[in-house]
């Protein structure tokens, strides 16, 4: 919305208004409006969100099956902290890019909808297992089924639109100039895999305090940057990246969701004085998901969400190895448990993985120059 204040400066000649005005047209400007914005909400109506919370009894439950017994002593205290905070730091994303992102573009509309939707399935998942007082939400091949049909939806909106369906049909690999092939119908395949796989990615991060909303920070200034300079034709042609025009507006979104992970983060971090639920994590993924697709930076987000890959991939092996061979790889998946379990502290976990974002981030960021 307020990007129609330099609309209104360029009616204002020869003021002084119009200058001050004029700088609501710069993306990089509202980009960082939203960030701030966002990250301010989730400061200022925090305290709110979390009493309200407390007040309706949504407390975590913890999971009681006997192998885990040693994770509930660890983290058996937790019992009872607010979760579907999601609502937080997913609202601050959705107020923030409305008041930011230019409304007219259909990539923002885009990812709104993706992270409404999803929001929603999580907050779902999150009620049943508070109502249940069990860690068993909704059924994963419902939810899988809920988040396969999002993902054909945003699929069909790029093939079966003249203007995107040919480009949204190439495969980018890092380090090289180019697409390397037409996807054709794959296409379909390959962004089902993002946002489903981005979205659960996620949520199998989503384990201590502080974890994921903090590696979505990097993410989030990451994609802040991709999209940007993809929307930006001097910026890609000299990169040598694809150019995708409407794409340059979700730096105000990818900018909303790192501000608003900072500001969950301040009430997220250990000890949490709330949980994000499914109704934040599968949301985060699958924005990320969006906003790899929108800059043609699919493959790209394996870099960096690096450690929402490992996440999943160590929950993937540990599956596979137990029923191949009736062995465990890990002590206990997703990762971040096997380091607990191996007698790393929270916080250690936390901010290692911290700290590997950080570096992935950078590696993702580095292959701008490396083509």
């Amino acid at each position: 919305m307020l990007y129609y204040l330099s609309q209104l400066g360029s009616v204002l000649h020869g003021f002084a208004l119009n200058k001050a005005l004029n700088v609501f047209q710069y993306i990089s400007f509202r980009a960082l409006g939203a960030g701030l914005t966002s990250f301010l909400l989730c400061l200022l109506f925090g305290n709110t969100v979390i009493r309200r919370l407390v007040k309706l009894k949504l407390g975590q439950p913890i999971r009681s099956a006997e192998e885990v017994q040693r994770l509930n002593e660890l983290h058996g205290g937790k019992k009872g902290t607010p979760t579907m905070g999601g609502v937080l730091l997913i609202g601050a994303v959705v107020v923030s890019t409305l008041i930011w992102a230019k409304p007219d573009n259909s990539f923002v509309w885009l990812c709104l909808i993706t992270v409404v939707f999803l929001a929603a399935l999580g907050f779902y998942d999150d009620w049943l297992k508070v109502t249940k007082k069990s860690s068993d939400g909704i059924s994963s091949r419902l939810k899988f089924l809920l988040q396969c049909i999002l993902a054909a939806g945003i699929t069909a909106f790029f093939l079966l639109n003249p203007a995107f369906s040919k480009q949204a049909q190439e495969l980018y690999i890092p380090f090289i100039k180019g697409p390397v092939l037409s996807l054709g119908l794959w296409t379909y395949l390959f962004y089902l895999l993002i946002i489903v796989g981005a979205s659960n990615a996620v949520n199998l991060t989503d384990g201590l305090d502080g974890l994921a909303s903090g590696c979505t920070v990097m993410a989030g200034v990451c994609f802040g940057i991709f999209t940007y300079l993809a929307g930006n034709y001097k910026a890609a042609l000299y990169l040598q990246i694809p150019y995708y025009a409407p794409s340059g507006e979700l730096a105000v979104v990818s900018f909303a969701l790192s501000g608003a992970a900072l500001g969950f983060l301040w009430w997220n971090c250990h000890p949490a004085k709330v949980f994000m639920g499914d109704t934040g994590s599968l949301a985060i993924g699958g924005l990320l998901g969006i906003l790899a697709i929108c800059c043609k930076q699919e493959l790209l987000l394996a870099i960096v969400g690096g450690v929402f890959v490992a996440e999943a991939l160590s929950v993937i092996l540990q599956v596979a190895s137990f029923k191949l061979t009736g062995k465990r790889i890990f002590k206990m998946s997703p990762l971040h448990h096997h380091f607990e379990l191996s007698g790393w502290k929270e916080n250690t976990v936390t901010i290692r993985f911290w700290i590997l974002a950080i570096v992935f981030g950078l590696l993702g960021i580095a292959t701008l120059k490396l083509r």
